[in-house]
């Protein structure tokens, strides 16, 4: 009897409840951290940037790119989405570097490419607390005066990094209010709401937000249906503009899309309030175009 009312807890419950042990959970790992169960081939140190490793809490390395500039009108964490690797990503931050004089920083969340652990919900949102910690000492500023770059998966990365302890700009490319809604619009069935473990519910966290905003998103997303960017963005409660990309896809250039809007955020952010002298920034500067 006792079993019994237990399973019956349980699947009034939803699978949630079980967290890690849910049958649901190796589905979630593979769908939404695919490069967590994936091996990277990818060689080291083609992107470009320096190298670092980051140390998490918890002790887990993560790989990570650094693109250094002389002259920087800011300096950014960029968050990635859930496919590929800092080697691929590393790409686009050094893109953004150059196009917008950023000192900014990518890394690989825990179990993609070379960085160790497993990915997991609260996993990946310590992992960029620890990316943006190492950022703001390299750079002699606080945390809260990081710019914040999140696409996709990593939007709600920043997101979540944003409600806790703030940013200089929060900058949103394609990304969602919650995985359940974005669970909901493809299998419904599933009933995500009520089972999903993973939630990174954006929606709920930047409430907490009152910083600028600048998010994006296409109009043909049909991954992440624009409702639910715009409903992310309507719940933000600072400064804000909204870019629509016509006929964006999920996977469409946002960076070279949105250049004009982006470099005008930038230059209007508020200055950087705890600024020091970094010695270190000059002596390990890695060349990049002004």
């Amino acid at each position: 009897m006792t079993a019994l009312m237990t399973a019956l807890m349980l699947a009034a419950s939803g699978c949630r409840v079980l967290g890690p042990f849910s049958p649901l959970r190796p589905v979630e790992q593979l769908l939404i951290y695919p490069q967590s169960v994936a091996p990277s081939f990818a060689r080291h140190g083609q992107a470009g940037g320096r190298q670092v490793w980051v140390e998490t809490e918890n002790r887990q390395q993560l790989d990570a790119r650094y693109f250094a500039h002389r002259h920087p009108q800011a300096v950014a964490l960029y968050c990635h989405g859930n496919v590929g690797t800092v080697e691929k990503w590393a790409v686009l931050a050094g893109r953004l570097s150059k196009m917008h004089r950023l000192s900014i920083l990518v890394f690989d969340y825990r179990g993609y490419g070379r960085s160790t652990g497993i990915a997991h919900e609260r996993g990946i949102l310590q992992d960029a607390e620890a990316a943006r910690n190492w950022l703001a000492q390299e750079n002699g500023i606080q945390a809260c005066d990081v710019v914040l770059i999140g696409r996709s998966l990593g939007g709600a990365v920043a997101v979540d990094l944003a409600s806790n302890g703030g940013a200089r700009g929060l900058i949103l490319e394609s990304t969602f209010s919650s995985l359940p809604d974005v669970a909901e619009r493809h299998a419904a069935w599933l009933l995500p709401e009520w089972n999903m473990t993973q939630r990174l519910n954006s929606l709920q966290k930047i409430k907490n937000y009152s910083g600028p905003l600048l998010q994006s998103h296409g109009d043909t997303d049909y991954l992440i249906p624009l409702a639910l960017a715009k409903e992310l963005f309507a719940t933000a409660p600072g400064p804000k503009k909204f870019i629509v990309v016509p006929e964006g896809t999920h996977n469409d250039d946002h960076i070279r899309y949105c250049a004009a809007e982006r470099e005008s955020f930038l230059r209007t952010l508020p200055p950087v309030a705890s600024i020091s002298a970094n010695r270190r920034e000059s002596e390990r500067w890695v060349s990049v175009q002004d």
